[in-house]
């Protein structure tokens, strides 16, 4: 596996490393197991970053562990380059999610999270949980202006598999 940008691997999946910016969020995309199998298709197709707005080219498809994400954002005349690979896969019938860490180039240092659950009473929950700081000099430089743009894309995730904004 490619070598990511930051030590603590996997820990999206529990306690989240100190001295990182914390994200955790959640949304009700969708009712039932039908409307949980598309949104687990469309995650582990790339399609969730692509409805946000990233041009995404995903080795394999569906993604798993090892599958290297390569991202670009364009943000008015600038574009950036999203280097990840994912760090941890699994898809069961009820519950599944992709987790994937940074690469040298990335604008961030850090992981970052997607989980879909079918609760018990139907609801399929979309949730995003992240940890990251600036590894780039243009990061670092704009702090504030990027936890915006990580909060629009968030923002831009969450609605990008909810079946009643399509």
């Amino acid at each position: 596996m490619l070598e990511v940008t930051y030590p603590e691997v996997g820990a999206t999946g529990g306690e989240l490393p100190a001295g990182y910016h914390h994200l955790r969020v959640e949304r009700v995309v969708g009712h039932g197991w039908e409307e949980f199998e598309r949104a687990a298709d469309d995650l582990f197709s790339g399609a969730v970053q692509r409805r946000a707005g990233a041009i995404v080219r995903l080795s394999e498809v569906p993604l798993r562990k090892g599958t290297q994400v390569q991202m670009r954002l364009r943000l008015g005349p600038l574009t950036f380059k999203i280097p990840c690979v994912v760090v941890w896969a699994e898809r069961t019938p009820a519950y599944c999610g992709f987790a994937y860490g940074t690469l040298p180039g990335h604008p961030e240092r850090g992981e970052e999270r997607f989980e879909l659950h079918l609760t018990p009473s139907g609801e399929v929950i979309f949730r995003i949980v992240a940890f990251s700081v600036s590894a780039r000099w243009f990061t670092r430089l704009g702090g504030p202006v990027a936890r915006r743009v990580q909060s629009r894309m968030t923002d831009r995730y969450l609605r990008a598999l909810d079946s009643s904004a399509q």
